[in-house]
């Protein structure tokens, strides 16, 4: 049974950082395909940031720069060092992971659709 865990959210001020860690357990594949997703109140989901290990990133424009993902394959955990944090980037992060079409030179995708198991959420709150 695959279970998606996260932690490390919490309130900063702007200009802060904080890291987000996402331990994935269940998973048997060599290859992993994880994604952080956000969604602040009264907007829709979006992607943030994915991997596909080891090397394969992709990241939002507006994070580019600022959030850094990094994945330690013997913890099995997906990390998200977020930097130089703006209230705009305020929601609740949900990572994700894919076991479909998810292999070693595939580029990961910011599609929230295409991830079958999720996390229940951290929040983040950056104030001004």
């Amino acid at each position: 049974q695959v279970q998606v865990v996260e932690s490390g959210g919490g309130s900063v001020q702007a200009g802060g950082s904080l890291r987000l860690s996402c331990l994935a357990s269940g998973l048997t594949a060599s290859t992993y395909c994880m994604g952080w997703f956000r969604q602040a109140p009264g907007k829709e989901r979006e992607g943030v940031a994915a991997i596909t290990t080891p090397l394969g990133t992709k990241y939002t424009d507006a994070v580019k720069g600022r959030f850094t993902l990094s994945f330690d394959n013997a913890k099995k955990t997906l990390y998200l060092q977020m930097n130089n944090l703006k209230p705009e980037d305020t929601g609740t992060y949900y990572c994700a992971a894919k076991t479909l079409n998810c292999y070693g030179g595939r580029m990961p995708n910011l599609l929230s659709w295409d991830y079958n198991y999720w996390g229940q959420g951290t929040q983040v709150t950056v104030s001004s």
